[in-house]
């Protein structure tokens, strides 16, 4: 499971650098400083606000992903190497108390 969402967070991760390196700045392209504005409808008149959109909800998954992901390898394990190997050693058998002559 933890795999999976690593590989899927890899990939949201990836469709968000691509759509917001997809969205142009306001207003500071060369184009529109000499009245030339034609890139923004090259998709389609809404470009923007679908782009928008889609960042958005690619932002909230990757923030759901990376709390599940942070959260989750605490879940899986139960121990600490430090403890396993504490409980695969020997144990030490407990000192036998002398015995008093006499009594």
């Amino acid at each position: 499971m933890y795999l999976t969402l690593l590989i899927f967070h890899i990939i949201v991760s990836l469709l968000l650098i691509g759509v917001v390196l997809l969205q142009s700045g306001k207003g500071s392209s060369m184009s529109n400083i000499f009245g030339g504005g034609g890139m923004e409808t090259v998709f389609g008149a809404e470009t923007s606000a679908i782009l928008n959109r889609i960042t958005s909800i690619l932002a909230v998954i990757f923030i759901i992903n990376s709390i599940l992901l942070a959260t989750l390898p605490g879940k899986l394990t139960t121990r600490s190497i430090l403890q396993r190997e504490i409980q695969t050693e020997q144990p030490v058998p407990p000192p036998v108390s002398p015995e008093v002559p006499g009594n």
